[in-house]
């Protein structure tokens, strides 16, 4: 079987959440599948990413790498319905997307396609028909979340024309021969607001690297990242990315009330780590806090190591990766009582109203000041991080290929 990757969310240097899962199930493919032969896809004008290194020890896995302008690719793929990917790399018997992007796929192709630009034009957009891949290749997607259907209010005009009118996640699901949800609230909601079978839906949760893990404090590396990082002695950790979802805002405030009303708990600062949203960056100047921006990911398990407590009060995940590595890492975690973290955290977090802060800052003080709640979220979270690997989550997604080629 030829398995067709896109990993073009790989050429960026500083890679998101998305970005570690394709990273990851590549990866893991890889290490437990040697009979199939793996087809990369990925283009840049620039390619600059070291990303693609690993695959040099892997003879079934070949990198198929392009350089056009991605503005002029994408521009095809949406107007022209071309190239089909799956023939540009050779072909293909499943081409798996790893998020959501450019693909232009149908399936099956329209009886009658339209001969001319303009018909095309408009058939791609208010028909939703495009002519991207090839007939005999089965399209598999993952989608993260919904967030941009269900929290429009938290993207920019820009993001959501490209979510809605660009790049029509809606129509990826229509043609796409099985999804990937990355938790069961995701199936949910492409249940509910998409209304896909729940026969094509398979689950598939991510996990987390062996080198998220508790971390020796003889260890030099540790003060090695705590001073790349300007890093307080004693600090409360938010990672992720910093935009109005992730509900920053109330844990600013409930780390306010923390260090107002408590005089020993006043060594414990607040760190933000991650991207910053430009809806942020005004905002978070005014605050005398630590942002220290994005975090190389060989430094991530050092500064969870390093933190507290973990405290994410996001108004809405997919699945809610950083949740996992902080609880490998040995800190407490707080977060949120909705969409997928519940399904994630388990009995390992303690669980708040995103949209109060009162109740941010009572659980922070509460497991700050108290030993034995402290231990006990602490060895919950390790139980609980186990219970997720990106080997198991390679192994479920190979088997979602094996089962769509021999349907």
């Amino acid at each position: 079987m030829r398995i067709g990757i896109d990993a073009r969310c790989l050429e960026e240097e500083k890679i998101s959440g998305v970005g570690e899962y394709a990273l990851e199930i590549i990866r893991n493919l890889l290490e437990i599948d040697r009979e199939n032969q793996y087809i990369i896809f990925s283009n840049s004008y620039k390619q600059t990413s070291k990303n693609f290194d690993f695959l040099k020890k892997y003879p079934n896995a070949e990198l198929k790498r392009f350089r056009y302008p991605n503005r002029l690719l994408n521009f095809c793929l949406w107007y022209f319905g071309r190239p089909k990917l799956d023939i540009l790399i050779g072909g293909v018997d499943i081409f798996f997307a790893p998020n959501i992007n450019f693909l232009a796929v149908s399936s099956p192709p329209v009886k009658s396609p339209p001969r001319n630009l303009l018909g095309n034009f408009f058939t791609q957009a208010f028909f939703g028909v495009d002519l991207a891949r090839g007939k005999d290749c089965k399209l598999i997607t993952t989608f993260h979340d919904l967030s941009f259907e269900r929290f429009p209010e938290f993207f920019t005009a820009k993001t959501r024309l490209w979510h809605f009118y660009f790049v029509n996640p809606r129509r990826i699901a229509q043609k796409s021969d099985s999804i990937v949800a990355v938790s069961e609230s995701t199936k949910r909601d492409m249940e509910e607001l998409y209304g896909k079978n729940p026969q094509i839906l398979e689950v598939v949760h991510h996990g987390t690297g062996a080198d998220y893990k508790i971390i020796s404090r003889n260890d030099p590396r540790l003060l090695d990242v705590q001073k790349k990082y300007n890093l307080p002695y004693k600090f409360v950790l938010y990672l992720g990315n910093i935009e109005p979802r992730k509900n920053v805002r109330s844990l600013i405030e409930a780390h306010k009330k923390l260090q107002k009303n408590n005089p020993k708990l006043e060594k414990y600062k607040l760190v933000l780590a991650g991207n910053v949203s430009l809806l942020c960056r005004g905002e978070l100047e005014k605050e005398n806090i630590h942002v220290i921006g994005y975090i190389d990911r060989e430094d991530k398990p050092f500064i969870y190591n390093l933190a507290s407590l973990f405290v994410y009060p996001s108004h809405f995940e997919g699945f809610g990766l950083p949740l996992l590595e902080a609880m490998a890492c040995g800190t407490p975690v707080i977060s949120s009582n909705n969409s997928s973290i519940p399904e994630v955290a388990g009995n390992a977090a303690i669980f708040v109203d995103p949209n109060r802060p009162q109740e941010i800052f009572e659980a922070m003080r509460n497991t700050l000041t108290d030993e034995k709640l402290f231990g006990e979220l602490r060895e919950r979270g390790l139980k609980q991080s186990k219970k997720f690997s990106w080997k198991k989550a390679a192994r479920e997604t190979l088997k979602i290929f094996h089962n769509i080629h021999n349907s």
